[in-house]
């Protein structure tokens, strides 16, 4: 990953693991090369910088991080025309003193945006069309040297009737400010532009909801692969799908009707990425922390299992540790019961689970 001078300058003088340490040279990140398969992670610029213990964990496992809110519109524009890149290039200076690829999350989405843009867009198709181009213009300027890969759309696809939050839908489009401005036309119009300013940049479309074996989630496969579909029909400039994989235990897995579909996206010529896989478990626990975990590795095993047959080749978690994950955080993600779930690779303490070896065995072969 290449830097601009006054970054690459930087990151000589950054007091993170030395390049090529023995502590790199262990973890999944080396597992998994072996068998050309990429393993990465979401990180926070806050706990890079202040907890070194965690730092050290994630230069060791991780080849290539994605920040968990610092390249999402919020923080990189929080005024009209005013951007605030330090917190992403802390991240990329982190990056490249571990020799590791930074992806970008995310140019598009209906969440984590600044108290502006929604009434910017609402002054019509001219106003939102120039916000859409102000910003990926400066952003991708921004990040050209040190970010390849970038979730341009994420989940726009309506979620169907019986799942967790159900939403109208207009040609298989979650109604959001971008689609209300601009209509469904806003996802070619943000993928030509963004194809437009970095011709090499991958260009991903992300999105949740279409691994479990229910009914809503065969529905939300079937809509996902029709806008995909209409897309690349129109010569629409696309890469690769990301399937985020926030996994839920209570619902069932069959690996068959997953294989399926992530299949039908190869076969349409894109990439498929697992790109913020992570775990919840289910409302009755098991009787153990170790039995608790196994159940959690299988879930795990099983999933990923189908998806490298299936043909992916990057595969992420949401964080690497149950110590800072939104698992534990977020309200109506965290457990009711106050039991913090355990559904990441490392524990509190920073102790490898079996999520970590079932990683290692499904990736590493």
């Amino acid at each position: 990953m290449r830097l601009p001078r006054r970054l690459a300058l930087a990151a000589a003088a950054t007091p993170f693991l030395p390049r090529g340490s023995a502590a790199q040279a262990e973890g999944l990140r080396a597992a998994t090369r072996a068998r050309g398969i990429t393993f990465g992670t979401a990180v926070r610029h806050d706990l890079l910088q202040s907890d070194a213990a965690y730092a050290a964990l994630v230069a060791r496992e991780a080849e290539i991080l994605v920040p968990e809110w610092e390249a999402k519109w919020d923080a990189l524009q929080p005024e009209p025309g005013r951007f605030e890149f330090g917190q992403l290039r802390s991240i990329a200076l982190f990056a490249r003193a571990h020799q590791q690829r930074l992806r970008g999350h995310a140019l598009l989405w209906h969440v984590a945006n600044p108290a502006w843009l929604e009434p910017a867009l609402a002054q019509g198709e001219a106003r939102a069309a120039a916000v859409m181009e102000a910003h990926f213009t400066a952003v991708l300027r921004e990040t050209h040297s040190y970010i390849r890969d970038w979730d341009v759309l994420n989940e726009i696809i309506a979620n169907p009737p019986g799942s967790d939050n159900p939403s109208p839908t207009q040609d298989d489009l979650r109604p959001t400010p971008w689609l209300r401005a601009l209509g469904p036309g806003y996802l070619e119009r943000a993928l030509r532009l963004a194809r437009g300013l970095d011709a090499t940049l991958r260009l991903t479309l992300n999105d949740y909801g279409v691994e479990a074996d229910t009914p809503w989630a065969e529905a939300k496969r079937q809509r996902l692969l029709r806008v995909v579909r209409r897309l690349v029909e129109r010569q629409v400039p696309l890469d690769a799908v990301g399937i985020q994989a926030h996994l839920q235990m209570r619902d069932p897995f069959r690996a068959e009707p997953f294989l399926a579909f992530v299949q039908a996206l190869r076969g349409l010529g894109l990439a498929v990425l697992i790109t913020e896989l992570d775990v919840r478990e289910p409302d009755q626990l098991a009787p153990s922390i170790a039995e608790r975990d196994a159940a959690v590795a299988d879930y795990v095993t099983r999933f990923l299992s189908a998806a490298v047959e299936g043909g992916v080749r990057t595969v992420l978690t949401w964080g690497l540790t149950d110590r800072n994950t939104w698992l534990a955080e977020e309200p109506g993600v965290a457990r009711a019961d106050g039991q913090r779930t355990r559904g990441l690779p490392f524990d509190e303490a920073l102790r490898p689970k079996p999520f970590h070896a079932a990683l290692g065995r499904v990736l590493g072969g």
